[in-house]
């Protein structure tokens, strides 16, 4: 098994089909897997994966190799995503001022177990500038100064989105507990 400097150099050196078959093989699942994070639809998520891999594929060159080869792969996922939520309407990726229900009187502890597909199904169904808010901070880990940049918004409306999209799904998981 070739190491991933070993592939992307065969990658780069006279664009060798197998060489970038192994290396979407290998990393295909955990970029699709994020790429489900910010895609509304599944078939929207492979689309993503694959405009994605072909941007990976074109730009390898420019890998250089400080810090690692994986982080930076999702960096491009992520930032395709995003790319892709913004120039297509449907998506809507703008401050949804839709009605938040207020959470009901009790518990502020979930009794029940839930478990990681069931807290990813609630985050899908946030609307589309809340979920990748969310997904960009609690889950990429990036700034409020970095997700504003990314997604071409003021640092309020992050922080105002985030708000919003942690009060939904304390709402959701409070119900889901029911």
């Amino acid at each position: 098994m070739l190491s991933d400097d070993e592939l992307i150099k065969k990658c780069i050196q006279g664009n060798d089909r197998q060489a970038q078959k192994e290396l979407y093989n290998r990393y295909s699942a955990t970029m699709f897997a994020i790429c489900l994070r910010y895609m509304p639809t599944y078939e929207d998520a492979e689309d993503a994966l694959v405009t994605g891999f072909t941007f990976i594929f074109t730009k390898l060159e420019s890998f250089q190799n400080k810090g690692s080869f994986e982080g930076w792969m999702k960096r491009i996922m992520v930032n395709n995503a995003i790319s892709m939520l913004r120039s297509n309407s449907k998506y809507a990726l703008t401050l949804n001022e839709e009605a938040i229900p207020d959470r009901q009187s009790g518990s502020n502890t979930i009794e029940n177990n839930i478990n990681a597909k069931d807290i990813i199904a609630l985050i899908r169904q946030l609307p589309a500038g809340y979920r990748s808010v969310f997904n960009l901070y609690a889950i990429e880990g990036y700034s409020y100064e970095e997700i504003a940049g990314m997604l071409n918004i003021n640092i309020g409306t992050v922080r105002s989105q985030l708000y919003k999209a942690r009060k939904i799904l304390q709402n959701k998981l409070t119900e889901h507990d029911r």
